[in-house]
């Protein structure tokens, strides 16, 4: 509170200066003494304050009001009489522009968006001989538009901040805006325009002389666009040399004091994220990584670390993002359970990320669609790679299903990998490759269920796309088995075995033991036949235990929900084998 006594024209008056001296110490007592300090700011009002301080000690009252308690129509009129009595007093930028923004902000939590943005546009229109708060007022525009998925809107404030940003001298604030708006052009998938544009950024990162700290945090902004936009086209093997530089930044910045010189221009008194919160988005996307390309312990090691740095900053810090970076994690952890055959833990983290949504609208919205069954899903996205991944999983259901004819062909139609694919992942094309391997595997035409399988092997192994070339040689050698080339399928079947334990998955470790047990039976390798056999055995043994545990699970009859919010959470018997019980 009382930072905002900078700038007073005159000295203020001893009653003023007691009053807010009260205040400030009951908002700083432990626990704070919220209607106490609320006491002492109304009691400014009796003295008939200038209007300056009238201004004043209505935004100390409204945000008071708005950040520690549900009085919402209170709160709302002190920050509405802040930002109308502020607007008549020149020389007052920065409770007039404080005002607007936390009013907005205000707007914003109570559903109010279209009355917080005359009061930004107004704010940006009158703030602009002051930089620090037309950049920040146009950030916080552009997000309000980004929430709502107005990204064109967006993108034109954050090209207006760049250019303003150049003019005002601070090339690492025009690269904040260039960035974000990168970002949002990438959630756009309007590639022409996301090269440039990263071209751009890159030379103005590394032009750029500057605080340390800065200059490496705008790198790790501009890295983790390259490495996302890599991970997004499914090119995993093409993203390893920036997700290295990435790794690398990231561990420069943890080793840099944040004790540095502040800017002089006040432009660039900005940051992008917190060092804390960027360690975790490298982790994040490191797991994203590994999950692709079938490093699954890799997965599982970088999750446990970033969850524990998690856990650590919710305790300090409520920021949405940190919630965020959880469901993503916990969604990519998810589907290395069931690849690796925990179910039983896997139900339990769906729950868990069911608790994180149920806490936050804007969490549930866009995350639905991952935590329903693939038929509600379909109809719950409209992201194209989300909804092409579903399908091809979801046509994978309906050839092992064997009566869906008509609904699968209907699928298959529209994501033809030979013709007009509806997205760019290399990744998802060559899993489309497969699922058409498998049906026609599963239609006994096996010259064709080749060469979509060597199609998909070729893609795969370009870009080391582990998991679907162990799927893809081991139902090649599930082919060459029953056409009786046993050589063919043994060549096949091993390093599709050796593959699947390294990732590991156990799925296709179970198929490659079915088929090794069979093809040695059948070339009277006895010895090696009962080893396979044993293999088998332990595998599906393991599966079976893990399936009865996933069902007797409390967190079962999640599946069963199909339609609106999650339902009410199960107190689970046994928390997961990771620190995810303690987070939630």
């Amino acid at each position: 509170l009382t930072y905002l006594m900078a700038g007073t024209a005159e000295a203020p008056e001893p009653w003023y200066l007691a009053l807010l001296g009260f205040a400030e110490h009951f908002r700083t007592s432990s626990p704070p003494k919220i209607r106490l300090c609320v006491h002492c700011l109304q009691a400014v009002f009796q003295f008939k304050p200038p209007p300056r301080v009238e201004a004043r000690t209505h935004l100390q009252l409204g945000s008071v009001l708005y950040r520690h308690t549900n009085n919402s129509e209170l709160a709302q009129t002190h920050l509405e009489k802040a930002w109308f009595i502020s607007q008549q007093i020149s020389q007052f930028e920065d409770v007039k522009f404080e005002a607007a923004s936390i009013l907005s902000e205000f707007y914003c939590q109570q559903n109010l968006v279209d009355s917080a943005k005359p009061v930004l546009r107004k704010a940006i229109q009158i703030s602009q001989q002051t930089p620090y708060w037309h950049c920040r007022l146009l950030f916080q525009l552009a997000q309000l538009h980004a929430l709502e998925k107005d990204l064109v809107s967006a993108c034109d404030l954050l090209g207006v901040g760049a250019e303003y940003a150049r003019v005002m001298g601070s090339e690492y604030t025009r690269a904040l805006f260039l960035l974000s708006k990168g970002m949002l052009l990438l959630m756009e998938r309007k590639l022409s325009e996301v090269h440039p544009l990263l071209t751009l950024c890159g030379t103005i990162v590394e032009n750029w002389q500057g605080n340390p700290i800065q200059k490496e945090s705008l790198r790790v902004f501009f890295l983790v666009l390259q490495v996302t936009h890599y991970l997004d086209a499914g090119q995993v093997k093409s993203v390893k040399p920036c997700l290295k530089q990435l790794q690398q930044c990231i561990q420069t910045i943890s080793t840099l004091h944040d004790d540095e010189i502040l800017p002089t221009n006040p432009a660039a008194l900005f940051h992008w994220l917190p060092k804390e919160h960027m360690c975790v988005l490298v982790y994040l996307v490191t797991v994203m990584h590994s999950m692709q390309a079938g490093y699954l312990e890799k997965a599982q090691k970088y999750t446990d670390k970033a969850l524990m740095q998690l856990e650590k900053l919710k305790m300090l810090d409520s920021s949405s993002i940190l919630s965020t970076f959880q469901v993503i994690l916990l969604e990519h952890i998810i589907m290395c359970r069931l690849v690796t055959g925990h179910k039983a833990t896997a139900l339990q983290e769906i729950s868990q990320v069911c608790q994180l949504c149920q806490q936050s609208p804007r969490l549930f919205t866009n995350h639905a669609a991952q935590l329903h069954t693939l038929l509600v899903c379909l109809q719950m996205t409209t992201h194209q790679e989300l909804w092409t991944f579903i399908v091809t999983n979801l046509a994978s259901v309906y050839i092992r299903e064997g009566n869906r004819h008509q609904e699968l062909y209907s699928l298959l139609e529209r994501i033809n990998p030979d013709h007009n694919f509806p997205v760019s992942s290399h990744c998802l094309r060559a899993a489309a490759f497969y699922i058409r391997g498998l049906l026609s595997f599963f239609q006994g035409r096996y010259n064709e269920a080749k060469r979509f399988l060597r199609e998909t092997l070729k893609m795969s192994n370009a870009e080391d796309l582990n998991r679907l070339t162990a799927c893809s040689l081991v139902l090649l050698g599930h082919i060459f088995f029953v056409l009786g080339n046993h050589r063919e399928s043994n060549n096949m079947v091993v390093p599709a075995m050796q593959l699947a334990s390294k990732i590991p998955d156990m799925s296709v470790q179970l198929w490659s033991s079915a088929l090794l047990k069979d093809l040695n039976k059948a070339c009277g390798n006895t010895m090696d036949a009962h080893e396979a056999a044993q293999m088998h055995q332990n595998f599906s043994q393991q599966l079976l235990q893990d399936h009865i545990a996933a069902c007797s699970l409390p967190e079962h009859n999640l599946i069963s929900w199909t339609d609106g919010l999650p339902p009410v959470q199960f107190q689970p018997q046994n928390g997961p084998t990771t620190s995810l019980a303690s987070l939630l």
